[in-house]
C-alpha cells in the first residue's frame, strides 16, 4: 500500500475520510437501485404477469448475487486487514485468489441456470405464462452471470485498498448501459426486436459485463496497492480459510434474503385468497423490494466505505479510530433511513404507481394492499440502521459469523415464523414481522458488540509481543 493510502486510512480526520470513502460507493449503489427499479417499471409496463414472473425469479437471482458479493466481501476484508498489518505478500495472494473464485462461482451458476430455472419458478405458481416468463428471465441472468461475478470481485479488491472511485465508475457504467438497453430490448424500439422479459434479462447481463470489463481493465493495467499475478501462483488453504471465514457468512447473509423473499411469497401463495389478490400481494412485495433499495443501497454503500477503514485500523491496532468510524457511520445510516421512512409514510401511493401496468383493476388492487405494506415495513428502518452497521463492523474485523447470525434473525428465524403466524390473523398484517425481526436482531447485535469490546477489542490496548 502506498504511503498516501496508509496515511489516509490511518491518520486522516474520520468524517472527511468516511465521506470520501463512502460517497462514491453510495452514489454507485443509488445508480444500481435506480436501474433495478427502472427494470421492474419497464417489465410491469410490458405485462403485469411479467412483473410477477420477475418477482418470483428474484430470490434465485439474489442467491447468485450473494455468492458474488459474499466471496468478494471475504476477499475485501482479508486484503484490508493484511494491508493494515503491512503484510503485502498475503494481500496480493488474497486478491489473486479472489479472481479465481469469481470464475468458479460463475461456472456454478451456469450449471444451476441450465438445470433448475424452470423448476424453481414452477414451485410458486401454476400459471403457465408466468412460468414461461420467469424461466426465460432466470436462465439468462444465471447462465450469463460472468459479468456480475468478476465485476463484484474487482470492485471489492479496489475498495479494500481505499480506491472507491473506480468501483463507482464501474457500477455507474454498467447501470447506464442497463437502463439504456432495457426499453430498447423489452419493447423493440428502433432497430431492436421486441424481446419482452428476455430483453430485460439481456440488458441486465450486458450491463454487468460492461461494468466488469471496465473494472478488470483498470485493475490489471493500472498500479494499485495490491498486485494480481498468476505466474507461479498456487491456491493456499490458509488464504481460502481466511477469505471464507468472512465470505461464507456473507454469502449466507445475502442468500438469506432470497430465502426470505421466497418464504414471504410462499406464505402469500398459501393464503386462502383469490388468485388476483395473490398476484397483487406478490407484485406489491416485489415492488417494495425494489423500492427499498433506494433507501438501503446508500447504506450498503456506506458499509463499503466503512469496512476497509475499520479493517485497516483493526489490523493497525488503532481502536480509537475504529470506534470513531463505527459511530459516525451509524449516525449517517440512521439519517438516511429516517428519510426513507418519511417517504414511505407520506407518498406510498405515488411510488407504487410507478409499477402500474395497462390493467387498471390489477393496479388498483396492488395499491390497495401495497400502501399499508410500505407504511408498516418502513417502521423497521430505524432499527435496521444500527443492525447493518454493526454487521459491517463484525465483517471488517473477521467475525463474519456474528453478521451471519444477525441476518438469520432479521430475515429468517424471526421474520418468517412471525409473518406466518400473523398471516393466520390477516394477510395484510404479515408486514409487522419486519420491525419485530429488526428489533430482535438489534438486541443480539448489541450483545455481540459488548462481547467483542470486552475481549478482542480490549486486547488492542496491549502492545504486540516481539
Amino acid at each position: 500500500m502506498s504511503e498516501l493510502s496508509q496515511n489516509k486510512m490511518g491518520t486522516k480526520p474520520m468524517l472527511p475520510l468516511l465521506l470520501g470513502m463512502s460517497l462514491p460507493a453510495m452514489f454507485s449503489m443509488l445508480i444500481q437501485a435506480l436501474y433495478n427499479v427502472v427494470d421492474s417499471i419497464f417489465v410491469a409496463s410490458y405485462s403485469p404477469l411479467a412483473l410477477t414472473a420477475v418477482s418470483l425469479a428474484m430470490p434465485m437471482q439474489m442467491v447468485s448475487i450473494s455468492f458474488a458479493v459474499g466471496t468478494a466481501v471475504g476477499v475485501n476484508s482479508l486484503i484490508a486487514r493484511r494491508l493494515g498489518a503491512k503484510n503485502f505478500k498475503e494481500a496480493n495472494a488474497a486478491a489473486t485468489t479472489g479472481i479465481i473464485l469469481a470464475l468458479i462461482n460463475w461456472i456454478l451458476f451456469l450449471v444451476i441456470g441450465l438445470l433448475f430455472s424452470g423448476a424453481f419458478i414452477a414451485m410458486f405458481t401454476g400459471d403457465s405464462q408466468v412460468v414461461e416468463y420467469g424461466t426465460q428471465y432466470l436462465s439468462i441472468v444465471l447462465c450469463v452471470s460472468v459479468g456480475m461475478m468478476f465485476g463484484n470481485m474487482g470492485e471489492k479488491i479496489l475498495q479494500s485498498t481505499g480506491n472507491m472511485i473506480l468501483p463507482m465508475l464501474s457500477q455507474l457504467f454498467g447501470a447506464i448501459i442497463n437502463i439504456i438497453f432495457d426499453p430498447l430490448l423489452i419493447f423493440g424500439i428502433g432497430p431492436f426486436p421486441q424481446m419482452g422479459v428476455v430483453g430485460a434479462a439481456v440488458a441486465t447481463v450486458f450491463g454487468q459485463i460492461c461494468g466488469a470489463v471496465f473494472v478488470m481493465v483498470n485493475l490489471f493495467v493500472k498500479k494499485h496497492a495490491v498486485k494480481i499475478s498468476f505466474k507461479g501462483f498456487k491456491m493456499q488453504a490458509q488464504i481460502l480459510k481466511n477469505i471464507y471465514a468472512v465470505g461464507v457468512p456473507a454469502i449466507i447473509m445475502q442468500s438469506i434474503g432470497s430465502v426470505m423473499v421466497s418464504g414471504i411469497n410462499a406464505i402469500i401463495s398459501l393464503a386462502d385468497v383469490a388468485q388476483n389478490l395473490t398476484n397483487a400481494y406478490i407484485n406489491a412485495f416485489g415492488a417494495y423490494f425494489k423500492l427499498q433499495s433506494f433507501v438501503f443501497m446508500p447504506v450498503f454503500g456506506l458499509t463499503q466505505g466503512t469496512s476497509p477503514i475499520i479493517g485497516y485500523n483493526y489490523g493497525a491496532r488503532n481502536k480509537k479510530r475504529m470506534y470513531s468510524a463505527l459511530r459516525i457511520a451509524i449516525i449517517i445510516a440512521f439519517l438516511i433511513l429516517s428519510v426513507g421512512f418519511l417517504v414511505f409514510q407520506i407518498a406510498p401511493e405515488w411510488i407504487l404507481s410507478l409499477f402500474a401496468s395497462g390493467d387498471t383493476a390489477a393496479n388498483a388492487l396492488m395499491l390497495e394492499v401495497g400502501v399499508p405494506e410500505l407504511r408498516i415495513i418502513s417502521l423497521s428502518f430505524f432499527f435496521a440502521a444500527f443492525g447493518i452497521m454493526f454487521s459491517a463492523l463484525f465483517q471488517a474485523v473477521g467475525k463474519g459469523v456474528y453478521s451471519m447470525i444477525l441476518s438469520f434473525l432479521r430475515q429468517l428465524v424471526v421474520l418468517i415464523p412471525s409473518a406466518f403466524l400473523l398471516s393466520k390473523i390477516d394477510l395484510g398484517v404479515i408486514w409487522y414481522a419486519f420491525p419485530i425481526a429488526e428489533i430482535v436482531a438489534l438486541l443480539c447485535a448489541l450483545v455481540f458488540f459488548f462481547r467483542l469490546r470486552s475481549r478482542e477489542f480490549k486486547m488492542l490496548d496491549r502492545p504486540l509481543e516481539q
